[in-house]
């Protein structure tokens, strides 16, 4: 495997990958550790910083051009946001139940329905 594809890619794509790959890796780790401890809200705080930059870097990325220029990662996008957005809220609020609920809805979500997605797209463009 070569990373010369990443190389050649748009600074946009090398951007969402920079951030994706380490949220992907930190999202785990934190899901693993101890919640509630000074270095979990540390290391959220660097999990959400990595997402919604992640998030925002697709609206750069319009390589899929779906629906005028976006496709469904788009929507999963903004609802990475939003929930990213949800989840700090609560936890502020000290319901840690729906933050706990939302990042782990956020987390699975994103890079499940991420993954599937691109799967399927892939399969279709070897089809083709």
């Amino acid at each position: 495997m070569s990373l010369q594809p990443l190389l050649d890619a748009p600074l946009a794509v090398q951007f969402h990958v920079a951030t994706v790959v380490p949220a992907a890796i930190l999202g785990a780790f934190i899901f693993l550790r101890p919640k509630g401890t000074a270095i979990h809200r540390l290391l959220g705080k660097i999990w959400v910083v990595l997402m919604a930059s992640t998030s925002v870097s697709t609206f750069f990325i319009h390589e899929l051009r779906m629906f005028y220029g976006f496709s469904p990662i788009h929507l999963l996008s903004a609802f990475t946001i939003y929930g990213c957005l949800q989840s700090i809220y609560f936890a502020r609020r000290g319901d840690i139940r729906r933050h706990m609920r939302i990042m782990q809805s956020v987390y699975l979500g994103a890079l499940l329905f991420a993954f599937l997605f691109l799967t399927v797209l892939k399969q279709r463009r070897r089809a083709a």
